[in-house]
């Protein structure tokens, strides 16, 4: 199955994730209270549980217009699909899987968020106050919270100088698409340098080329078997006709010495005495 249609595996793997990202959402939502009331402590000081509501993009990021929400998920589908369907183009080109598996890291958590902005507004009720519809205006959920460092930034660092700054807080899709990006940036000249291009189509053409064993023979090979087949039918029609004539005389012959010749002397007919 996955031989005929190699980029199944990797769509699948995607929708693992998904589900995954999902189930952490709809967890969080329904099992935790919003902020420091219902964080969690994981791991120490440094990793923690905490629900908060993202109505930007990942790690917290918004854009500043009135109508930047909307734009915001619509790119998020347009990309969705752009990145599904180079996912299986690569994957019909035999790319390298460490690539096939970054594109569907990212794949599922373009489509995690995307269902967030798409269907939380309606479904949890959390579209920010003043959105025009709760759909396409979902707050994303976000819950894992790595906190090195928070506090104020020193005053001397351009444009963020003096804000309070904390570690973002991101979610199982963020996460997809930050590790599926880091591999690809890392790893890029394994996966675009011409060698790999070159090993690619050979491995296509080995696909779709006949092997030896199939029924497909080279054209001049087949003509000099032809001809070879032919020769030896007439050899093999030649030789039974030899044959033939050699029976046929060899049979007179036995005939002619199993009758006797009436005018031979030694066969003539004995005179008897009275």
């Amino acid at each position: 199955m996955f031989q005929k249609n190699p980029a199944l595996k990797y769509l699948l793997l995607s929708a693992v994730l998904i589900l995954i990202d999902q189930a952490t959402k709809f967890l969080v939502h329904f099992n935790m209270e919003p902020g420091f009331p219902g964080q969690i402590v994981l791991l120490g000081d440094w990793l923690k549980l905490h629900y908060v509501l993202n109505p930007g993009m990942a790690f917290g990021m918004q854009l500043g217009h009135e109508y930047g929400k909307l734009f915001l998920t619509l790119f998020r589908l347009v990309a969705m699909c752009v990145i599904a369907w180079y996912l299986v183009h690569l994957a019909a080109r035999h790319a390298p899987k460490t690539l096939l598996t970054s594109l569907s890291l990212i794949l599922a958590g373009a489509v995690g968020n995307v269902i967030d902005s798409t269907f939380y507004g309606v479904w949890f009720g959390n579209a920010p106050v003043g959105s025009p519809t709760p759909w396409f205006h979902g707050q994303v959920i976000d819950m894992i919270f790595v906190d090195f460092w928070e506090g104020f930034l020193p005053s001397w660092i351009p444009i963020f100088g003096g804000q309070y700054y904390s570690t973002p807080i991101f979610n199982v899709a963020d996460s997809c698409i930050f590790i599926g990006v880091c591999i690809i940036l890392i790893f890029q000249g394994r996966f675009y340098s011409p060698e790999a291009g070159n090993r690619a189509l050979d491995e296509g053409e080995d696909d779709t080329q006949p092997t030896a064993t199939e029924d497909t023979e080279p054209e001049g090979k087949t003509n000099s078997s032809s001809s070879t087949d032919e020769v030896l039918a007439k050899n093999d029609s030649e030789e039974s006709a030899t044959a033939s004539e050699a029976v046929s005389e060899k049979n007179e012959e036995s005939e002619q010495n199993w009758y006797p010749d009436p005018e031979s002397s030694d066969n003539a007919p004995t005179p008897q005495k009275d």
